[in-house]
């Protein structure tokens, strides 16, 4: 396919997604409201806090005509609709503050966990998976495999409470937790980078198994393929051969189960954050679920549904972009 043909195809690869996602965000909006309007939280008193126990029926009813809960679900639906996509998202009942100010504040310390582990992960995943799959059933293969079956039973909290235990408590090689030292006044990346280490690594160990496994097998599987060992019978030399020929093969069915993991390694990194203490998403999530603030956990499911949606649009044009092969425009 030329290239304005691929382009073309690539514009009718990302309508095709929308089509989908409008109808699944929708969907998802509609479960988030159904689970709120289910819940025995009345808003009036949540929103009052402490003052609920001192205040009248009357005052309370006012809140509820002023807040509009009263309303039927369909109207109350609608008007939420509204102001979403006027930008409003409501009033976060468990921060005080509006959700778009929640969102704005945090929203990036919880992209930045996720993108450096998933930097690491990928890193470390295509080169450990690519050296036991040339080396199978050695003692490296051996052992890595073993290593990944042991870490994929374990918690992702699990492993964040024994790292902070063992580097931080014992060793005290690394914080605790927070981004900056309790007496800094100030934040800088030197800083957020030795907070960052353990939660990172953290991260990046309770997820790389799936990717080191799916990368040892796909390798190992490419190294029987004919112009592998078409490429290992003219005598290139076994790196050409390992990571020229046989790892990219593996690329792009690795591809797919990067897109298709993502909403794990979302969550993981909201528990992470919570073990760390991180000033992320995660803490106010838990925070919101435990104190039932719809508004701020229907704007978090969305704004994840919708990332979500837009990793696996990106590792569909990545797969096509790895292979020419790939048609785009059906």
């Amino acid at each position: 396919m030329t290239r304005p043909g691929r382009l073309a195809g690539a514009g009718a690869v990302v309508r095709r997604r929308l089509l989908v996602a409008v109808p699944v965000l929708a969907a998802t909006s509609i479960g988030m409201f159904a689970l709120g309007a289910a819940s025995p939280v009345d808003p009036a008193k949540q929103y009052a806090g402490a003052a609920a126990f001192t205040a009248t029926e009357e005052n309370l009813a006012q809140i509820r005509a002023n807040w509009g809960v009263d309303d039927p679900l369909p109207v109350q639906y609608l008007r939420w609709i509204g102001n979403l996509v006027q930008g409003d998202l409501g009033w976060s009942t468990s921060r005080h503050e509006p959700v778009a100010s929640v969102l704005s504040a945090r929203a990036g310390w919880t992209l930045l966990l996720i993108g450096v582990t998933l930097a690491l992960v990928l890193v470390a995943s295509l080169l450990l998976g690519a050296l036991a799959a040339y080396r199978r059933g050695g003692l490296f293969d051996r052992g890595l495999r073993a290593a990944a079956y042991t870490v994929e039973s374990m918690p992702v909290f699990w492993l964040g409470l024994s790292a902070i235990a063992v580097f931080a408590l014992a060793l005290g090689w690394l914080p605790a937790g927070g981004l900056t030292d309790v007496t800094a006044t100030s934040t800088s990346w030197a800083d957020v980078a030795h907070h960052l280490i353990l939660p990172v690594g953290v991260l990046a160990v309770s997820q790389a198994p799936w990717f080191v496994l799916f990368v040892r097998d796909a390798v190992a599987e490419s190294m029987r393929d004919d112009h592998v060992l078409a490429a290992k019978a003219r005598g290139l030399p076994g790196r050409t051969v390992l990571f020229g020929h046989a790892l990219r093969t593996a690329l792009l069915p690795f591809l797919t189960l990067v897109g298709t993991h993502l909403p794990e390694l979302v969550g993981g990194a909201v528990l992470v954050e919570t073990v760390f203490s991180l000033p992320g998403l995660g803490a106010v999530t838990v925070a919101a679920a435990l104190g039932g603030d719809f508004p701020l956990l229907a704007a978090i499911t969305l704004v994840t549904t919708a990332v979500v949606l837009a990793a696996n649009l990106t590792t569909d044009l990545a797969y096509a972009a790895a292979d020419p092969r790939v048609r785009l425009d059906g």
